[in-house]
């Protein structure tokens, strides 16, 4: 009879223990899925005491549909890639998810070598000498060389690492395919965590884009709206999530 109430005594703190176990089995499993609560933050792009302008004309204007920030190219012509953004000024980004809808495409009076050049860049410094960045060549995603199509896609890290640099070193490892229209308004998404990042574009459930070797490593710093020598883009809808 003792050992029959031992025996009682024992199965009855394993039932006890059962749900503070699954409860811990639980939270593991939504931490490690990322089902955690976010905070999700949409950023006005129309007060011009909140975004630094660099080397760009920005106006507010409806596009198709949508109302947007237009950002053109003034730099030079003789000045490379890289100068030409729109710094917000309030934002501190490290990790996160970025969304935004842009749209990009060559200015009428550019040369023949301009794409639409157009994207985001982040963990900016603060004096826009240093930052990561994805962005996309719109109207190769449809050009009929296949080469130039699989180059619809880059990310590069302003100054050590820009394009050329990336290609000649490391082919294929830092651009891609996507299918894109010059002009037309396209869903972007970019995860950031440490030293890794991912490109999503047209609410793909799968990167088009990814590095794992950032090469400012794990630092922090602002957003940028993003284009190159000879674009025209529009930007709307723009949400941080951290």
């Amino acid at each position: 009879m003792q050992k029959l109430c031992q025996d009682q005594r024992v199965h009855a703190r394993r039932l006890m223990k059962q749900p503070m176990l699954l409860l811990i089995a639980v939270v593991a499993l939504l931490l490690s899925t990322g089902f955690t609560r976010v905070k999700k933050t949409t950023i006005p792009l129309d007060n011009p005491s909140e975004i630094q302008p660099r080397n760009v004309k920005t106006e507010v204007v409806t596009y198709k549909g949508r109302k947007a920030l237009r950002v053109t190219d003034t730099a030079p012509s003789d000045v490379a890639d890289g100068i030409q953004l729109v710094v917000l000024n309030k934002i501190v980004f490290q990790d996160g998810v970025i969304e935004i809808e842009l749209t990009g495409e060559p200015d009428v009076t550019a040369g023949s070598a301009a794409r639409g050049f157009v994207g985001v860049a982040f963990r900016v410094s603060p004096d826009a000498a240093k930052y990561e960045c994805f962005y996309l060549r719109p109207t190769n995603g449809r050009a009929d060389d296949p080469v130039r199509r699989n180059h619809s896609t880059q990310y590069i890290s302003y100054p050590e690492f820009p394009w050329q640099r990336l290609r000649t070193e490391f082919p294929e490892k830092y651009e891609g395919y996507v299918d894109l229209v010059p002009g037309e308004w396209t869903k972007v998404k970019i995860e950031v965590r440490g030293d890794k990042a991912r490109l999503y574009v047209h609410d793909a459930l799968k990167p088009v884009l990814v590095v794992n070797d950032l090469k400012l490593g794990q630092s922090q710093g602002q957003i940028a709206l993003w284009v190159g020598t000879g674009t025209v883009a529009h930007f709307a809808n723009l949400r941080i999530s951290r």
